[in-house]
Parts: structure tokens; C-alpha cells; sequence
């Protein structure tokens, strides 16, 4: 007869010069295969391609020369809205691990923000109608990028992406972009002559006419609101359902 085995085996000592690994908590995304999305893919390479058209149009109709346009946030900010859009089609296409919510939730911050400004802040014309100059193709590209491409890139994160990705921690982060274009709008400015057209691409940045005083307290009223922007944003994402979620 063999002795019973006991019901509550102790714990063995540790052997020695062998370390004793703690207990880790796998991340969800490293045993969850995510599934193929086409439908997905096609709506973000279809804002993509938006986005796209709208700094195309810029591009051909500018006076100047293509730098001109290409310093403009709005610009700047659909081609990278573009791009990140591109590579999420595909992680969507080929059923990829999404982008990370931080390079996400700043694309979509940077297109809103620059929609946000362009109607909010005193400019002059009002991006809604038609400015009396504007051709019908400069029409088009500024609804596309200062109303369309926003919109759109807002239904995606809200109908295709998970909620609670974004961070508190990523908004000071997401504001070094538009704190280097200050920097960089407020140098350009001085490199141009003085008569030059566009000097500065935005009136609240306009130096010649307001003085570095009015124009830095203009950016920091801007920055400030930029910045409850990222909190606002980071707050709805904890805050709204989860669109992937079936009700029970």
C-alpha cells in the first residue's frame, strides 16, 4: 500500500542562486488577437484621402510659393492627421494591434484645435462663408479642412476606437507642437521682410501690427484654451461607452 497524498502540499524552499520571479500581470492586447475590420479601413483611408485633398487644393491655388501654405497649422496638421489615418487603415485591414491612443488622440486634438481657431478667434472672414477674393476651390479646401476633415476624424475616434485610452498625462505633451509652431510662426515672421505678404499667417500672431506683448499674451489665452481642449478630450474619452460593447 501506498501512503495517501496529503491534501495541502507546503511550499518548497527556493533553490539556491536561482531568483524567484514576482507574479506579472499580462496586458490584454498580448493575449487578444484583433479581428479585421475592412469596413473600418476603408472609412479612415477615405479621411485620409480627405484630408489629402484638402492640402492638395491648398497647395495648387496658394499665390506664393508652396512653403506658404505648407506653413500653415491647418496644413500641417492634415498631413499628419492624413498619415496616421493611413497607418490605422491598415492595422485595421490586416487585423494589427491599433496605434497607440496617445499618436491618435494628438491627430485628432491638432485637426480640432485648428478648426477651433480658425472660427473662434478674430480673423476677419469667417471660414463658414465665402471670403469675397476666395475662389471656389479656396472655398473648398478650407471647409474641407477646417470643418470636414475635423468632423470626421471626431466620428472615428467616437464610432471606431475603444474609450479610455487617452491620458491626463499626454495633453502637456500634445502642446510642445503647437508651443515649437508659436516659435516657429514668430521666427518666420522676422526673417520675411517687413512688406512681405503673409508675414504672419495668423492675426493674433501678427507682430508688425500688435507688438511681441499683445501677440505672446494672445498665445498664451490660445494656449490655455488648447490645453482645456486636450483635458476636455482625455475626460469624454473616460467618459463615453464603449462602441465595440453589445448591450446585453
Amino acid at each position: 500500500m501506498t501512503a495517501p497524498i496529503p491534501r495541502d502540499l507546503p511550499d518548497l524552499p527556493p533553490i539556491p542562486g536561482h531568483v524567484v520571479l514576482p507574479p506579472t500581470v499580462v496586458p490584454a492586447r498580448a493575449v487578444l488577437i484583433p479581428a479585421r475590420r475592412r469596413l473600418v479601413a476603408v472609412y479612415r483611408g477615405a479621411i485620409a484621402l480627405l484630408a489629402l485633398t484638402g492640402v492638395t487644393i491648398e497647395l495648387l491655388t496658394a499665390d506664393g510659393p508652396p512653403t506658404t501654405p505648407l506653413s500653415h497649422f491647418t496644413v500641417q496638421s492634415g498631413i499628419l492627421l492624413a498619415l496616421v489615418m493611413l497607418a490605422s487603415a491598415r492595422c485595421s485591414w490586416s487585423a494589427h494591434h491599433p496605434l497607440p491612443g496617445a499618436l491618435t488622440g494628438a491627430a485628432l486634438f491638432y485637426v480640432v484645435a485648428a478648426g477651433l481657431v480658425q472660427h473662434l478667434v478674430p480673423a476677419g472672414e469667417s471660414p463658414l462663408f465665402t471670403a469675397p477674393d476666395a475662389t471656389i476651390w479656396q472655398t473648398a479646401a478650407t471647409q474641407i479642412l477646417h470643418i470636414a476633415v475635423p468632423v470626421a476624424a471626431a466620428l472615428d475616434w467616437l464610432l471606431f476606437t475603444a474609450p479610455g485610452r487617452l491620458h491626463l498625462r499626454q495633453a502637456p505633451v500634445w502642446l510642445l507642437y503647437p508651443l515649437a509652431y508659436l516659435a516657429f510662426s514668430l521666427t518666420r515672421g522676422e526673417l520675411l521682410p517687413s512688406g512681405a505678404q503673409d508675414r504672419y499667417l495668423y492675426p493674433f500672431l501678427d507682430v508688425g501690427r500688435h507688438g511681441y506683448k499683445i501677440v505672446l499674451g494672445n498665445a498664451l489665452l490660445v494656449g490655455l484654451a488648447l490645453y482645456a481642449l486636450a483635458v476636455l478630450l482625455v475626460a469624454l474619452d473616460h467618459a463615453r461607452p464603449n462602441p465595440h460593447r453589445r448591450p446585453r
